[in-house]
């Protein structure tokens, strides 16, 4: 059972605590999922905490064949859009690489190949960045991340491929030959 849904339908029965352990678990990562779109720390933990503030304050029922993370990641993707749409948010490559350097928790991204992946992703538009962060990051499998991004399986993977390939050319510039 998805952790995520059990607290979710405890909050919604009345249990105030159960919101606390959702924020527990999903802020870093929707942090780090909204930082992809918009490019900016301060903006994606704004939009992490408007994803929690909807759940607490409109307290919507979502699909229950659907994954829990899946609803909140496509609540994060919708609020970043509407945030890039108002504001025309660039990409600062060095806000994120910092602060992971700075956490325990994202230490693969210590090493120069991890370095250089990243840098090279920033290289990539928007929609690659996205698809690459929700299949190999957090972890989605194709149709959940076709949920979140609001696309077919096919368009799904058509992107990554896309994407890959784009990527697997950056890197290839960066002097990193690793397969992907």
């Amino acid at each position: 059972m998805d952790n995520g849904a059990s607290s979710y339908r405890r909050f919604l029965s009345g249990d105030k605590n159960a919101i606390e352990e959702i924020v527990a678990e999903y802020s870093d990562a929707l942090v780090l999922f909204a930082y992809c779109i918009v490019g900016d720390y301060a903006a994606a933990e704004d939009i992490a905490a408007d994803c929690f503030a909807s759940l607490f304050v409109k307290r919507k029922q979502f699909n229950e064949r659907a994954k829990f993370k899946t609803y909140l990641y496509k609540i994060a993707r919708n609020k970043a859009v509407d945030l890039l749409r108002r504001n025309k948010f660039t990409v600062r490559a060095d806000d994120l690489e910092d602060m992971l350097r700075c956490d325990g928790e994202y230490k693969l991204f210590e090493r120069e190949t991890k370095r250089q992946l990243y840098v090279c992703m920033q290289k990539l538009p928007v929609q690659y960045k996205n698809i690459l962060c929700l299949i190999y990051f957090d972890g989605f499998s194709i149709p959940e991340a076709g949920a979140i991004m609001k696309m077919s399986v096919k368009q799904v993977y058509n992107l990554l491929a896309r994407a890959k390939v784009t990527l697997r050319k950056y890197l290839e510039e960066a002097g990193i030959n690793e397969k992907l």
